[in-house]
């Protein structure tokens, strides 16, 4: 139930749509194509067959792969949908 000026649903809208964008946001990052290697592109260690198989087309270890990302960041926590500001343009 919404309360003040939105309607019934507004709320589960909102949610929805922040969902939407993360799960787009998420399919269009570079995913690794072609055949995966056996061994890591950089440190030479074996690639485990899990990864190969989870991944196609991997390139690298773990290890080699967390270096390269960095540490994982958090994005931001404001809902931009769901904030007065964004309603009231």
């Amino acid at each position: 139930m919404a309360g003040g000026w939105a309607r019934d649903g507004a709320v589960s809208e909102q949610i929805e749509a922040s969902i939407s964008d993360e799960l787009a946001r998420m399919q269009a990052q570079k995913r690794p194509v072609g055949e995966s290697l056996t061994h890591c592109a950089e440190c030479e260690e074996p690639i485990p067959e899990n990864r190969r198989t989870a991944l196609p087309g991997v390139k690298l270890c773990l290890e080699c792969q967390q270096e390269r990302d960095g540490a994982h960041k958090m994005r931001g926590g404001i809902n931009r949908r769901g904030s007065k500001d964004s309603q009231l343009r």
